[in-house]
């Protein structure tokens, strides 16, 4: 399960790092054109391409910003924000089934040391679930963005615990549990970004896109592959 898991969240944190990179570059656009009403934005955010950064952070959290002309829109890497939600939705709620389904087989299971491993991978899979849910629903109440990143914040400083103790409990040299621990600090650094964005307002859109991008295959994509495949297992 930990696998097909893996294997959505490399999607979502691909697409959603092209959606970023897209948006933030049709916002630029709009923000270069005269005639458009993105003086709300232009104001805000001075300098090029920061204006596009910054209103990809507020579009992130759901807020609407100005509609960026055709010839943002027309680009292959812009993204509906409606379209893009519906990946979110399908994620977060793959995780929420798997993640119930490991805290409920932990819960049951007659030694209460042998269920901890699942109530605590129920729980990791709960951190990422909620985000990809809060992202979609952002997009459609046209809510604000900071608590979501502030919950950012949360979920990377937790991946940082998590990927300690990974390591520490890793037996021998298992490929798959090193890789896992792996991904736990780069998930962190990745959910560090979302904060900076959202709540910090940094204009990071692109940088933020990118690293999504090259996480989503490297840290989940690539495992799912492996674990799916009996390439690897954990111990």
């Amino acid at each position: 399960m930990t696998g097909v898991v893996l294997l959505y969240v490399g999607a979502v944190l691909a697409v959603n790092g092209i959606w970023l990179i897209g948006q933030a570059r049709a916002a630029a656009i709009a923000s270069r054109m005269p005639n458009m009403e993105t003086a709300a934005v232009g104001s805000t955010y001075r300098g090029g391409g920061y204006a596009g950064d910054a209103a990809r952070g507020q579009e992130l959290g759901g807020e609407r910003v100005a509609a960026p002309p055709r010839s943002g829109e027309a680009h292959p890497l812009f993204i509906q924000n409606r379209e893009i939600a519906i990946l979110n939705i399908f994620t977060g709620f793959i995780g929420l089934a798997i993640a119930i389904a490991f805290i409920v087989s932990g819960g049951l299971a007659s030694d209460p040391t042998a269920g901890l491993p699942s109530i605590r991978a129920g729980g990791a899979i709960l951190l990422f679930a909620f985000t990809y849910l809060w992202v979609a629903y952002n997009q459609y109440a046209n809510a604000g963005g900071r608590g979501l990143g502030w919950y950012s914040l949360f979920v990377a400083i937790t991946a940082i615990v998590f990927g300690v103790y990974t390591v520490q409990n890793t037996p021998g040299t298992n490929t798959a549990d090193l890789w896992l621990a792996g991904d736990w600090f780069a998930w962190a650094v990745l959910w560090g970004l979302f904060w900076a964005l959202l709540s910090l307002e940094l204009p990071i859109a692109r940088i933020t896109g990118w690293v999504a991008i090259i996480e989503g295959g490297g840290t989940a994509w690539a495992l799912a592959i492996a674990l799916l495949w009996d390439k690897l297992a954990f111990a």
